[in-house]
């Protein structure tokens, strides 16, 4: 029997569908699955008459895969990973190639990398995004890891991943060890984002307009052949046409308001704080899935606790103009967050990352998938030092522009009780970038004061640290760290 050139591991919706798609694109695949009777039912079924092949035990797994062998492991993050791992490698030769493309965290993958290399294994760490459709028709993949398992891979990963406008592949080879999987991480936090600014927008015209779902759905429609344009906003659009086949109402309206969330953007925020990288937009976003949760709580809370009963009484058709330019607005500065987290973590982890790149990987496939992609890559290809994307002239043109109405938006939320935390925090953060002076001065000298942690003066050159006997009764002695 011909040997496949390459094989998956777990048998899962995307497992699934990645293995239809890189049979589809003219490669033969192996596959295996801890519960046997997954295989069965898959070669039998949707695999059946294709170049896929069933096996029933590692040993026959490995086997049936040409040299080097190219395994992708499909399986739920952490110790499920781990245990695949142990289990083929001994079965491996040095110089094959096992990819996890899971939502791995990122040092696991950096420990894996390492580990693997020591022992002759070719590892790579590997976002895969798209969901479902994605993975059967073209995701986003993200690889980084041991760059020595690039060149084997390459071709396969680049025909199955996704292809945008111009034809390109979403998928490039992003750096060493987790830079792929944090490349995902970011994409992922950059999703919570964009869904929270869209679920926002939905609040204030179902409670404050007072629009219906089919309203909504034609306001979705319009933003979707313009700037706004997106994976997201199309999905949005669709979700609001939708009916509950039993109740008839709209199915938005009968579905919880209680969301749940698999970790990634947790990773994301945490990220950010290990860092020392401003990413509140993404944070904001991770607790209003936290806050959804707590649905009984808020039940209760909203019998006893009083807000604004203010309604919007202004021009319908004005605010939703606004309200499309508020998006718009704090989706760069969602965007800028992110881009900032990588170049961090590129400098903390010496990983070379191509942010031009990154956009273009973006462009199709992805859940982030969005028009104004090319524009980022636009920008990072006229600087590839940009330190942040709103110092773009094409970025900073439009929020300049878009001032006016993201306030307004803001505001009017207020007025009306409307919460509305990832698009008032990405005014405040871009309030914050944009101030040549913040009241830190206070704090650090609050710090000083109780701590004895120093600071440094406005006459004097940076890196000087001083300390002041706030009280006359704590001496000289000053702690030796300045920053926590």
């Amino acid at each position: 029997m011909p040997q496949s050139q390459i094989g998956l591991v777990g048998l899962a919706v995307m497992g699934e569908n990645l293995v239809l798609n890189m049979e589809s694109k003219g490669f033969s695949v192996s596959v295996f699955n801890r519960t046997t009777s997954k295989v069965t039912k898959f070669v039998e079924g949707r695999a059946k008459g294709k170049k896929i092949t069933g096996t029933l035990t590692p040993e026959e797994f490995v086997q049936s895969l040409e040299k080097p062998r190219k395994i992708i492991i499909l399986v739920k993050a952490g110790a499920a990973v781990d245990a695949v791992i142990d289990q083929m490698v001994p079965l491996l030769d040095k110089g094959d190639i096992l990819i996890d493309g899971g939502n791995s965290h990122f040092p696991d993958t950096i420990r894996r990398t390492k580990a693997l290399t020591e022992k002759g294994i070719l590892f790579i760490g590997t976002g895969v995004s798209g969901g479902e459709e994605g993975a059967l028709l073209g995701p986003a993949i993200m690889p980084g890891g041991n760059p020595d398992a690039w060149p084997h891979v390459k071709e396969i990963l680049q025909a199955t991943a996704g292809k945008a406008p111009d034809g390109s592949p979403c998928c490039e080879w992003l750096g060493s060890d987790g830079a792929g999987h944090f490349v995902k991480m970011t994409h992922n936090g950059i999703e919570y984002g964009d869904m929270q600014l869209i679920c926002e927008a939905y609040n204030l015209m179902e409670k404050g307009l007072g629009m219906s779902a089919r309203e909504m759905h034609e306001v979705f429609k319009k933003w979707n052949e313009g700037v706004l344009d997106s994976y997201l906003i199309e999905i949005s659009r669709d979700i609001l046409a939708k009916a509950d086949e039993e109740t008839g109402k709209p199915m938005v309206d009968v579905i919880l308001d209680t969301a749940g969330q698999k970790g990634t953007g947790k990773w994301t925020s945490q990220a950010g704080l290990d860092m020392g990288t401003p990413i509140p937009q993404i944070a904001e976003a991770v607790f209003a899935r936290c806050l959804s949760a707590i649905k009984e709580e808020r039940v209760a809370a909203s019998k006893e606790l009083a807000g604004p009963e203010a309604k919007f009484e202004g021009d319908r058709e004005k605010f939703l103009a606004d309200l499309h330019d508020a998006m718009y607005a704090s989706k760069i500065c969602s965007y800028a967050q992110g881009y900032q987290l990588m170049r961090a973590a590129a400098e903390e982890y010496g990983w070379d990352l191509n942010y031009g790149t990154i956009a273009l990987m973006w462009r199709a496939g992805c859940i982030i998938r969005a028009r104004f992609l090319d524009n980022i890559k636009e920008a990072f290809d006229n600087k590839p030092d940009l330190a942040n994307l709103l110092l773009d002239p094409y970025f900073k043109d439009i929020v300049t522009k878009a001032q006016g109405a993201w306030r307004n938006v803001v505001k009017t939320a207020v007025d009306l009780g409307l919460p509305v935390p990832a698009m008032s925090t990405a005014l405040t953060y871009y309030d914050s970038y944009r101030a040549a002076r913040l009241p830190a001065n206070l704090l650090q000298a609050q710090r000083d004061y109780f701590g004895a942690h120093t600071y440094e003066r406005t006459d004097k050159p940076r890196g000087e640290f001083f300390h002041t006997n706030w009280t006359g009764r704590g001496g000289t002695t000053a702690a030796s760290e300045y920053t926590v």
